[in-house]
């Protein structure tokens, strides 16, 4: 079992002040640093690329969890892995060869994740779960911050930690879109043991609480 981690995303920061976007999320007490890449093409929005998490990569030393959500991630793969991070997930909707992207992303010493946007079934992925560290199921459709959970989509969450009981893989759940304190704890039930915070954490009064707040679910699942 992994312990909850708790990832906030720089795409709901404030774009003029990312370094200090970074260390609020370090001074948090959360575990990872998200970072939103959207293209434009895939989603319907733009937001940065590899120049920027290798400018960041000074400003924490919490781990950068990059999410692809751009057509043909290979090409990007290979920058966001000089620019010092520590996870690249990519969408299996967006490429061909998802497999030798997994693989090359290992081979460079990072964690590889897989995603898959609410649309699209579990299935498409099952094969490459073997090779997988984190598998990211999305909650809203992506492209924009803000948005509501699709509840229908924490099924995926709990089929996925069923195949990983019944096959003992060591792949991490994560989920993004709509979580918040509120949201938390039915993600948390359904087997996800890493939560992506956008608007909740930059939007809160107090980032701080937010993150405890979530991070308390994992606590008391750890003494069940």
């Amino acid at each position: 079992m992994h312990r909850l981690a708790v990832a906030p995303s720089v795409l709901s920061a404030d774009f003029s002040d990312m370094g200090g976007a970074v260390r609020l999320i370090e001074s948090s007490g959360a575990d990872w640093v998200h970072l939103d890449v959207m293209d434009g093409r895939f989603v319907p929005n733009l937001t940065f690329g590899p120049k920027m998490a290798a400018d960041l990569r000074s400003a924490t030393r919490l781990p950068f969890d990059v999410h692809l959500m751009t057509l043909e991630p290979e090409n990007l793969i290979p920058s966001f892995i000089q620019a010092g991070v520590e996870w690249i997930t990519f969408h299996v909707e967006a490429t061909v060869h998802a497999h030798r992207h997994l693989d090359s992303i290992k081979k460079a010493g990072l964690r590889a994740g897989i995603s898959i946007v609410p649309s699209t079934p579990l299935s498409t992925i099952e094969e490459l779960l073997p090779f997988v560290d984190l598998v990211l199921v999305m909650t809203v459709n992506p492209g924009f911050g803000g948005q509501s959970l699709i509840p229908s989509c924490l099924e995926k969450v709990r089929r996925l930690a069923a195949l990983r009981s019944e096959t003992g893989q060591g792949y991490r759940i994560s989920v993004d879109g709509g979580i918040n304190k509120e949201t938390a704890p039915a993600a948390v039930s359904a087997g996800a043991d890493v939560l992506v915070i956008g608007s909740a954490f930059f939007g809160s009064q107090s980032p701080a609480s937010e993150v405890a707040g979530i991070k308390a679910l994992g606590a008391r699942n750890d003494r069940v």
